[in-house]
């Protein structure tokens, strides 16, 4: 969970609330979601919150909150930008990993130490959240005094800079924490910082860059130029995102340009030209109009931002009161929205009243507009939870369900529960591995090929945009896991019996979901005289605590060994394996002993 620091006396400056002791502000903090940690050497507050509410990664975006909770603000505010000067000129050679980028110009800017360092702090929060490690979205931040614009024309005023790609060996500069000039390669072999972020660029064969007239003064996502170094002496700054994804780095540059709009900064708009274009045709108007999606670049777009564009979203009051148990006044929920830093009106037309799902032909619905720092709101539910804190959760009455049950332990969880506690007392060692993996351990290591009729051979659930290589896709059986942890295990002592209860997902366009969910058991045995009958002999066990008839006729299966292997049928139905694992399986995993193992679906020992 994100970790924020504060200074209680900015922060009862940036709130108007200068009478707030420390442990006031703890407790309405508490009541936003964020909950005290402790105190720095410094004497900063240090709180944790969850991480959907990246706008309060600042004191700034703290302080606003807080502004809304205490009443003294109202409704959604959006800054007024000024026309662009700037224009950022994305050519052709930009890489094409990371063919996005977003900005603003700040001007007017009071950045003393302590403004400084809240705007360093939320530059890389929102690095390690919503930027995924500067992976999916990176900031740099600049002095305006320092860039010398091209021209657009000869009888232009206007200013350009070029987001371009450069070979690794390309142009030099002088780096951030540096006294001499590198070239991109340099950077990431000699510099501290490079060497932190080579993995994001490793693959490219030609690396990011931003130009001005000057030349070369910022490698995204690695590091910023010396030359633009910002201090406390910065009263103007350039912001430049770039990243695989416009939306978020469009939702990311709208985080700090509201931090800096709180310390009374002047927000300017910049046009951002992608290459194979520049007729002015425009997906993102003059009026902060935007597409908001993320099409290829290169395609002759030009676009305004930030974009400040407030979104609308549906929800019905009965919904609201429904969730809460508490009866409201339409004038209420329109209060307690404002109060969120959202606005509300009735829907008074049929088409938006049809929106919610939940809503009555009597029943009142709410369009409800919000902010463009808010990138947590994406269901009616966020727009319940913003009602139920401004309300206050502490005030909610708690009261029994009106339900003729009490709760109780699901039979599926019962069911696993007593297989664990089985496995265990036939010498398993229960686990519990994460349900994402990658292309490589699920089929590669394991000898199976994708789209194959056989168990872990289905359609996979792809992750759209995976944090890491190592998890792109859900599980579709249980053994990989297992085995990976073999492999992670060679320096143990055997032998190793190991065992698990976990998810398994394919592709299914049969279910609404089109993701089917299932739970499997599997278990391995790894020993120098492991064998199919010690699997087989396990598996029946287990079947007899449970009261199934288990056969085992012979089959084949890519990860195990012919003739080895035979199917699980727990009573005349096929829902599993039993074998020894491939010789190929075992050298993929740096294994020398042979694995004994078994698989099948946990529905099969009782719903």
């Amino acid at each position: 969970m994100p970790v924020v620091d504060i200074d209680p006396d900015e922060l009862r400056e940036l709130t108007g609330h200068e009478e707030k002791g420390d442990e006031e502000l703890k407790s309405d903090l508490f009541g936003l979601g964020l909950e005290f940690e402790g105190e720095t050497e410094a004497g900063l507050l240090q709180f944790e919150f969850g991480p959907d509410r990246l706008d309060r990664l600042s004191v700034e975006g703290v302080a606003r909150s807080l502004r809304y909770h205490y009443g003294d603000d109202r409704g959604v505010a959006v800054p007024d930008t000024n026309d662009p000067d700037f224009t950022f000129v994305v050519d052709e050679d930009v890489p094409d990993e990371r063919p996005y980028v977003t900005g603003a110009i700040i001007r007017g800017v009071d950045l003393d130490e302590a403004a400084l360092d809240s705007l360093i702090q939320l530059q890389e929060k929102l690095h390690a959240t919503m930027g995924r490690k500067r992976a999916k979205g990176a900031i740099g931040i600049h002095d305006l005094v320092a860039i010398k614009g091209d021209s657009l024309t000869e009888d232009s005023g206007g200013n350009s800079i070029t987001y371009t790609g450069i070979d690794p060996d390309g142009d030099t500069f002088v780096p951030l924490d540096s006294d001499r000039e590198l070239t991109p390669a340099e950077v990431l072999e000699e510099h501290s910082t490079g060497r932190t972020y080579a993995d994001l660029v490793a693959d490219y064969d030609r690396y990011p860059a931003i130009y001005d007239e000057l030349g070369l003064f910022s490698f995204p996502p690695v590091i910023n130029g010396r030359r633009t170094e910002v201090s406390t002496d910065s009263r103007e700054l350039l912001v430049e995102l770039t990243g695989t994804d416009q939306w978020t780095i469009d939702r990311m540059c709208n985080i700090i340009c509201y931090a800096l709009a709180a310390r009374g900064a002047t927000i300017e708009a910049v046009e951002v030209e992608y290459a194979g274009g520049g007729d002015g045709e425009s997906a993102g108007g003059g009026d902060g109009e935007t597409s908001g999606d993320s099409e290829a670049s290169g395609d002759g777009r030009t676009l305004r931002r930030p974009d400040f564009e407030v979104e609308t979203k549906s929800v019905s009051h009965d919904r609201i009161e429904t969730m809460l148990g508490v009866e409201f006044e339409e004038r209420e929920v329109i209060d307690l929205f404002e109060r969120s830093g959202l606005e509300a009106v009735v829907a008074d037309d049929e088409e938006s009243a049809t929106e919610s799902a939940e809503a009555s032909d009597a029943d009142t619905v709410y369009e409800v507009s919000i902010p463009p720092y808010r990138t947590d709101v994406l269901h009616p539910l966020d727009l319940i939870d913003d009602v139920g804190r401004a309300y206050g959760f502490g005030d909610l009455e708690p009261r029994y369900p009106d339900v003729g049950t009490v709760g109780g332990r699901h039979e599926r969880s019962r069911l696993e529960s007593a297989t664990r506690s089985a496995l265990t007392g036939l010498g398993f060692e229960d686990l519990l591995n994460f349900h994402m993996t990658s292309e490589a351990e699920a089929y590669d290591q394991m000898n199976v090929e994708p789209g194959d009729d056989y168990l872990g051979g289905g359609d996979p659930v792809e992750i759209t945009e995976p944090y890491s290589e190592d998890y792109t896709i859900l599980r579709q059986w249980v053994l990989p896991s297992l085995v990976m942890v073999l492999e992670n295990n060679t320096h143990r002592a055997y032998p190793q019996d190991l065992a698990e209860v976990g998810l398994v997902a394919e592709r299914d366009d049969d279910v609404n979901t089109r993701v089917r969910e299932r739970r499997h058991v599997a278990g391995v045995l790894a020993r120098h005289d492991a064998t199919y009958e010690d699997a087989k002999a396990r598996l029946q066990a287990l079947c007899r605590d449970f009261g199934v008839d288990l056969a085992t006729p012979p089959t084949a299966h890519p990860s195990f060994i012919d003739g080895r292997t035979a199917a699980v049928e727990i009573d005349g139905e096929t829902v599993g394996i039993v074998g020894e694992l491939h010789p190929k399986v075992l050298v993929e995993h740096d294994l020398e002993l042979p694995v004994a193992a078994f698989e099948f679906e946990l529905a099969a020992l009782g719903e």
